[in-house]
């Protein structure tokens, strides 16, 4: 169990039961009560859907109660931080449970307000996969709101991939459905509101690159100061992918590139103990000067024995013509909580402007699990 986990504890519920006895004396919240003393072993969304289900067992029924209450808790000042989560989760249920428009309308409202103190970005989820369109009609109207929190919402809740949250199918299937809602933020004010329109573009870049380079072809032809950087955010991974046209957008020009193999320090990399350093050479072979994004990527030996890459950054260079510049890297094998490394057969190459070097091989072994033979 991690330190993520540990967000809704004990002392978090308490709150919550004394910030709901404060709006109402009468409740007994038995149920709330009985939920601080399970938590061990759970994960932080269990946990969430634990004092969700708790609120919906011991809150009186029916939405216009749960508007007056969470209403009413809104201005409790113990009423903040990460037990807000759960609340978001329960205003959803009630809304969706009630089954009628002015509800749906209702918890949609709701959310915006919670949001205020604790995003509301995994509760919108579901009503998004309830109601998709009407949703994001509401959604659209939030672009404008003097609260950055709420801007940021109407972003970051309709994110095709947002981390953690349930997948919202329309959205996937619709990749233009919120272009309206980007277009409105990619020049907000809010640098917390820029980077989630810039997540957002990103995450459409795994359905419908078109989409992605039209809608960041419209922001650099009306930018401000900050909009470079947007859709340099918002096209990464597409950059990542030598997408011609997100690197013409981001400045990149040149397509006869060679990327010579790369050359590596070592052949055997042990976990923990070594890393892999490599060059290689990259040549513009135009008569025309270059602008080039060179990256590099590993490819990484999985658990079922196949090779999978996955791209870095390397750096990005302008060459006149017929001129070559050696790259150097030294990429790291200590264990991290994001990667496993397994041993085995991997590769690098190096990219510049989406011309791919050909592979150089080394071998990774983790002494840590005994004796190693190479070669075998």
């Amino acid at each position: 169990m991690g330190a993520m986990d540990e967000l809704i504890n004990p002392r978090v519920i308490g709150n919550l039961r004394s910030s709901l006895k404060t709006v109402e004396p009468t409740l007994e919240l038995s149920t709330l009560t009985r939920a601080r003393s399970v938590l061990d072993g759970m994960r932080l969304r269990d946990r969430v859907d634990l004092v969700r289900d708790a609120l919906l067992r011991d809150l009186p029924g029916g939405f216009p109660e749960t508007v007056r209450i969470v209403g009413e808790l809104l201005s409790v000042p113990e009423f903040a931080g990460w037990m807000i989560w759960p609340t978001t989760e329960f205003v959803a249920a009630r809304a969706l449970h009630d089954g009628s428009t002015v509800a749906f309308d209702g918890g949609m409202a709701l959310l915006a307000r919670l949001t205020v103190g604790l995003s509301s970005e995994f509760a919108i989820r579901e009503m998004l996969i309830a109601r998709p369109q009407r949703a994001l009609g509401t959604i659209e109207t939030w672009t404008d709101r003097e609260n950055e929190h709420v801007r940021r919402l109407a972003s970051e809740g309709t994110r095709a991939y947002l981390p953690w949250a349930k997948r919202v199918p329309w959205l996937i299937e619709n990749p233009d459905a919120t272009r309206g809602i980007l277009d409105a933020l990619y020049r907000d004010g809010a640098e917390y509101v820029r980077r989630s329109v810039a997540n957002h573009l990103n995450d459409l870049s795994r359905v419908d690159p078109a989409t992605v380079t039209s809608t960041a072809r419209g922001w650099a032809e009306n930018a401000d100061a900050h909009t470079p950087w947007v859709i340099r955010q918002g096209l990464r991974t597409l950059i990542k992918n030598a997408d011609p046209e997100a690197l013409a957008l981001v400045g990149y020009s040149g397509d006869r590139v060679r990327v010579d193999r790369p050359q590596v320090s070592n052949t055997v990399v042990r976990v923990d103990e070594d890393a892999l350093t490599f060059t290689a050479v990259v040549t513009n072979e135009d008569d025309t000067d270059a602008a080039v994004a060179i990256d590099y990527s590993i490819g990484f030996q999985r658990a079922n024995g196949t090779v999978s890459p996955k791209t870095f950054k390397l750096t990005s260079r302008k060459l006149a013509p017929g001129e070559s510049v050696t790259v150097t890297k030294t990429h790291s094998f200590r264990r991290i909580t994001t990667r496993t490394y397994y041993p085995g057969r991997h590769f690098v190459t190096v990219q510049a402007n989406g011309t791919r070097s050909p592979e150089a091989e080394f071998t990774v072994v983790d002494v840590s699990k005994g004796a190693v033979t190479l070669g075998a």
